[in-house]
């Protein structure tokens, strides 16, 4: 992929990722629970889709994604290890939400993680902004 194509793809993951989590707004307003953590985990997989393709870091899973950005950016200690918990708490719950049945995510659990997956989103954002 060019550079040219590379700074589209990383453009539109960031706007992706930014444009979901203003979707969760109006899901926490009808308590739509699933699905605002549905949409609060693919924000921050958007971004973490956009850092890793600026660093030229393929991989083909949202696990493969998960571990790079954890040894990359986490263990580097360029992303604080109480954002990076969010980003896995988020994968979890939203496994559960979306494949097991009987299970709902709750109102206190969304509340809980909505602003730290802000932070999550613009402290990636700066980082692939800063490079």
């Amino acid at each position: 992929m060019t550079d040219y194509l590379l700074n589209d793809f990383i453009n539109y993951r960031l706007n992706r990722a930014k444009e979901t989590i203003l979707e969760v707004e109006v899901l926490i307003e009808n308590k739509f629970w699933n699905t605002a953590i549905n949409r609060m985990y693919y924000s921050c997989f958007y971004v973490v889709g956009a850092i890793l393709v600026k660093n030229k870091i393929d991989v083909s899973s949202h696990s493969g994604s998960r571990q790079k950005f954890g040894h990359l950016f986490v263990q580097s200690g360029k992303i604080s290890k109480d954002l990076a918990k969010c980003y896995t708490e988020l994968f979890e719950k939203r496994l559960k939400g979306d494949y097991n049945d009987f299970f709902d995510n709750d109102e206190a659990t969304v509340l809980r993680l909505f602003e730290p997956t802000k932070k999550f989103i613009k402290k990636v954002e700066e980082l692939i902004l800063s490079n």
